[in-house]
């Protein structure tokens, strides 16, 4: 998936598409055998990650929400690549983008290829508070099974090491590798209190396309929705 220097790109998957299917359904609570974390795991969290790595200058890696929907204010941003990991829709929710009826699924890191993002550098000051803020984000059951992890990402300045949010193949919410028909037909459908998943994919692919990166499977993802959309609410 290589970031290309051409012009931006018109989706099939449009602001007007998304609102047809757009809509807040109520929030179902934590998954069953699952809780949400207290204060003091998630500071747990933070002190067990800078027990790994203490950074001198704390770099965030980010490939989806984060891109449009950072929720801190970068001190500086860089073009980046993450070897050995690449975007996919392998976690899924039942809550947020989703139901327990119709459950949705959202991006983040799963092994394998390689992923185009950008990299964001955070103040230096209070690497414990942003990071814990970052947690509060990012992770949702506990146990979590989009987890943080420190990894190895290339920019033209040269490699750095950043935060990023993984797949762990072993948790409860991951979906594994599935076919780009089903990932698109579960986000032209699910919906939850925090909007549709139909949205969640137009913000991401938008923003990655005023960003120049380009990746195939998400063009493909969007292009099947509109669709759907299409199909189900009709032309008009």
């Amino acid at each position: 998936m290589k970031r290309k220097p051409t012009r931006r790109r018109s989706m099939a998957l449009t602001a007007d598409l998304v609102v047809r299917v757009e809509r807040i359904e109520p929030d179902p609570g934590p998954e069953p055998g699952t809780t949400e974390h207290t204060d003091a795991e998630f500071d747990g969290l933070v002190e067990r990650l800078l027990a790994e790595y203490r950074p001198e200058t704390l770099w965030v890696f980010a490939y989806g929400s984060l891109i449009w929907n950072p929720e801190f204010v970068p001190v500086e941003q860089r073009p980046a690549t993450a070897p050995g990991w690449h975007r996919s829709f392998c976690l899924k929710l039942t809550r947020w983008r989703g139901t327990r009826q119709l459950p949705a699924l959202m991006l983040a890191l799963d092994r394998g290829g390689s992923c185009n993002g950008i990299v964001y550098r955070l103040p230096a000051e209070d690497h414990f508070g942003q990071l814990g803020q970052l947690m509060r984000r990012e992770i949702d059951a506990n146990p979590p099974t989009n987890v943080p992890c420190w990894i190895k990402v290339k920019t033209k300045e040269g490699p750095l090491r950043a935060l990023a949010f993984v797949a762990a193949p072993d948790g409860k919410a991951y979906a594994g590798r599935l076919p780009l028909e089903q990932v698109a037909d579960t986000l032209a459908r699910a919906a939850g209190h925090w909007g549709s998943s139909a949205q969640y994919l137009f913000r991401t692919v938008s923003k990655l396309e005023e960003s120049g990166i380009r990746d195939r499977n998400l063009w493909r993802i969007q292009e099947l929705v509109a669709r759907q959309i299409i199909a189900s609410t009709g032309d008009a």
